[in-house]
């Protein structure tokens, strides 16, 4: 706004230089209408960038009064001041607005050809002399504009990537937050869901036994135990890691893999639940996280057997690693009842499901015709397999 007043004053001055010692100007017409002229051709040069179609007409009209009325040479400004125009509206407003500007401007820059001072000489020679001279001007402010307003163009959409960068560098960042809290929500889940269930049906034994088998409420209890410091062993693995990561825990318990199964079904037999395993291929090579999500999903859908199946309930429990993929599935015949006071609330299922997702695996789960329920879930093990969809039949 400051340089363009400069500008504008600068140009005015140029104008009003134009007079002659008795404030006549040289160009065959009235003082008065000769300043207003230039104010219309130079004060909207300071309002340009504000104001540019409006301002570039304003300066048309001082253009249009220079050249219609005047009987002398022409004016240096109501030609340079128009052509500024030019440049501006090719720069802020585009190419439409600006050709068609450009157009009258070249229609009343001709026009002084055809006053009383602009007929010396050869007329066609004139002609051709005036027009030259108008598109080269003409066509070097146009230049210069398409050049600044490409550069403002790109300035303005690297802002404008910036800014989408910020806002996707934010969401990212609120999206990552969110997917470790649902990762150590469905471990919290898993771990409270398995030992929970573990020992509220220890509990239920030893008090039926107590008196009748102490022995045997004696061993149920000394499951609890067992059970309720592995459960806390666990915990506190898993809540270690929310800890700053310059913090070591040389006491750390590591987290279950694919090759603790053997010990999972191990101590879920020991509750008195007849469990069968079948393990093909090998499982101690398996990413962390993939043979974590494994054992996870064998721990949920066991530890619903013991919740939901029932007195006598069997299952079988079959893990296949043929180096492309894991298979899982998981049978029990067992007759589902919810128990008063241990109502499931389907986390089981949709988290079991959200781990083979996050892998890009498959997970199933619903009741078999036969009797009892079936869990099946494949985990591929390509790095370049796509996620897929699992499906829930409900529980």
């Amino acid at each position: 706004m400051v340089g363009d007043s400069g500008i504008a004053t600068f140009m005015l001055l140029v104008h009003l230089g134009e007079l002659d010692v008795e404030g006549k100007p040289s160009i065959g017409m009235p003082a008065w209408l000769y300043v207003v002229a230039g104010v219309l051709l130079t004060v909207p040069l300071a309002v340009r960038r504000i104001w540019p179609v409006r301002s570039a007409y304003v300066a048309l009209l001082g253009m249009a009064i220079m050249s219609v009325v005047n009987t002398g040479p022409g004016s240096t400004v109501a030609l340079i001041a128009p052509c500024m125009m030019i440049y501006t509206l090719v720069a802020c407003e585009g190419r439409r607005i600006a050709a068609l500007y450009t157009a009258l401007t070249g229609a009343f820059y001709l026009a002084r050809l055809f006053t009383g001072g602009q007929r010396e000489g050869n007329l066609a020679e004139l002609i051709f002399v005036q027009v030259l001279f108008f598109v080269m001007l003409a066509g070097f402010c146009w230049v210069l504009g398409e050049f600044i307003g490409a550069r403002r163009a790109y300035h303005a959409e690297v802002e404008r990537r910036l800014r989408n960068l910020e806002v996707e560098r934010d969401q990212q960042a609120r999206i990552a937050v969110a997917e470790e809290r649902n990762r150590i929500a469905r471990e919290i889940h898993d771990v409270l869901a398995h030992s929970v269930s573990v020992m509220v049906t220890q509990a239920d034994g030893a008090g039926y036994a107590l008196r009748s088998n102490p022995d045997l409420a004696e061993r149920a209890l000394q499951a609890i135990g067992s059970t309720g410091r592995e459960a806390l062993g666990e915990l506190r693995s898993l809540l270690g890691v929310l800890r700053d990561s310059d913090e070591q825990d040389p006491g750390r318990i590591p987290q279950p893999t694919a090759a603790d199964l053997s010990d999972l079904v191990n101590r879920v037999r020991g509750l008195g639940l007849a469990v069968s395993m079948e393990l093909t291929g090998d499982f101690t090579g398996l990413p962390t996280r993939i043979g974590l999500s494994v054992y996870r999903i064998v721990q949920e859908s066991l530890t619903n057997v013991v919740k939901h199946g029932g007195t006598g309930a069997t299952a079988s429990v079959r893990v296949d690693n043929d180096g492309q993929r894991i298979e899982i599935e998981v049978l029990d015949d067992g007759i589902r009842k919810e128990p008063s006071g241990l109502a499931s609330g389907g986390n089981g299922i949709i988290g079991m499901r959200e781990r083979a997702a996050v892998y890009g695996g498959t997970l199933e789960a619903g009741p078999r015709p036969e009797g009892g329920w079936r869990v099946h879930a494949v985990l591929p093990l390509d790095p370049g397999a796509q996620p897929g969809a699992s499906a829930e039949k409900g529980r």
